[in-house]
């Protein structure tokens, strides 16, 4: 009977060890840690394979980032230079950007006071902005 209890109390924690390898190695896993963490500077993936915006996350300041092996085809470009919130307010984490079904649209959030903005990034620079929603 003590063989039998014990098999079974090897076995369930085998088990767990092994469930909790799998879901630490699952990318959503990964990347909800990321969220989770305070970080300064984030990159978001648009539809566009090559091209990513840099958001600082401290004051709302954006970048397009794009990548290629062809060196003439790699940049990083301003998109909005401005900072959103004074720097006695600057908090990392404080602003985030959320994709929308435009593929060359992004919504802003400030995550502490509800502001939203309209970011539009394009390969054109005189298409690039940023406007405020709220």
């Amino acid at each position: 009977m003590n063989k039998i209890i014990l098999t079974v109390i090897i076995l369930l924690t085998t088990m767990g060890s092994i469930a909790q390898s799998l879901s630490e190695n699952n990318p959503e896993t990964i990347n909800q840690n990321v969220e989770k963490e305070i970080l300064t500077y984030r990159l978001f993936p648009t539809q566009n394979m090559w091209t990513f915006i840099k958001l600082n996350t401290r004051n709302g300041k954006m970048w397009q980032v794009q990548y290629s092996m062809d060196v003439n085809k790699r940049f990083e470009s301003n998109l909005s230079l401005i900072s959103l919130v004074d720097i006695d307010y600057e908090v990392d984490n404080r602003f985030t950007l959320y994709p929308t079904q435009n593929t060359w649209n992004f919504i802003l959030l400030d995550q502490i006071d509800g502001r939203t903005w309209q970011v539009q990034w394009s390969i054109d620079y005189g298409k690039r902005g940023i406007m405020r929603i709220n």
